[in-house]
């Protein structure tokens, strides 16, 4: 066993106390999205594994079948703090607080062999910088699984398929529209046609802020399934630079029903379902009737 290894083995409770002081004395410490026991419980759970694979005398490869435990911990530790909101600094503290615990208790212990302290020192660091690019990447890794899952939440919620009348659906469109946002834009209205038994769907693009051939063959792409569906689409939103911009483009459009507000294709969809719109007596108020 070497000497790191034995220092871990025999000092583990005071490393395992300095280190536990060192966390909580940091003022940029989240206690407010982890309590202290479960900081000390991940922290011994990571010391004794860190201490076990040591006393292999494996203090270099963490790749090694003896770190599989400590690299196990640390992913799990990282990915938990990145989705409680945990900041790539805080969570890149948590392992260099733990090199600076170790090498107090052992320049401590080692304080009259200079040369070999130096040497375990170097040892330590190397071994201890590699764990906390584990932690890094793990931690990257879990914070873009959120960004993901936050992005197919936003994506779900910014498309909705509205009812506005029976055999009458809408879609108002808000944002850049790209390949990933089109599938999703495309599930929907075509689920919700086959769930209501809709045969006309608007298109609304106003909220859309710039209209290019990508945009445009996205919107071609969703008319194409939605009249496979056995349904009509018209699109509505058309403002005077997104017109001038599909024609500069050269886009065709010709053979879908393009309107330039939503109000228009409601008229459009009304007239195609036999409704009739209708001013009463009564104030404004409109009546419809089939």
């Amino acid at each position: 066993m070497n000497n790191t290894a034995q220092l871990l083995q025999n000092n583990k409770k005071r490393i395992l106390e300095t280190w536990m002081q060192n966390q909580l004395a940091d003022e940029a410490l989240r206690d407010d999205l982890i309590s202290n026991e479960e900081l000390r419980r991940q922290s011994e759970d990571l010391l004794s594994g860190l201490a076990s694979a040591t006393a292999t005398g494996n203090t270099e490869n963490i790749y090694a079948p003896e770190y599989e435990s400590v690299v196990e911990i640390l992913s799990d530790i990282s990915i938990t703090r990145a989705r409680q909101g945990f900041s790539p600094r805080e969570t890149g503290m948590y392992v260099l607080s733990l090199k600076r615990a170790i090498s107090s208790v052992m320049e401590e212990k080692m304080a009259d062999q200079p040369e070999q302290l130096y040497k375990e020192l170097n040892t330590l660091h190397g071994l201890l910088d590699n764990l906390s690019m584990i932690t890094f990447d793990t931690f990257i890794k879990g914070r873009e699984e959120v960004i993901l899952r936050q992005n197919d939440e936003i994506n779900e919620i910014s498309t909705p398929v509205i009812r506005v009348w029976e055999g009458i659906l809408a879609l108002p469109i808000i944002g850049t529209l790209d390949s990933a946002r089109t599938q999703v834009v495309m599930e929907n209205l075509l689920q919700e046609i086959v769930n209501t038994g809709s045969s006309i769907a608007i298109l609304d693009i106003s909220g859309v802020p710039a209209v290019d051939s990508l945009v445009a063959q996205h919107l071609i792409k969703t008319v194409s399934a939605t009249r496979l569906m056995g349904a009509e689409c018209i699109i509505s939103g058309i403002r005077a630079e997104i017109a001038q911009t599909i024609v500069h483009l050269g886009i065709d459009l010709s053979n879908i029903n393009t309107k330039a507000t939503l109000a228009s294709a409601l008229q459009v969809a009304f007239s195609m379902r036999g409704v009739e719109v209708r001013k009463t007596n009564k104030g404004s108020a409109l009546s419809l009737l089939k």
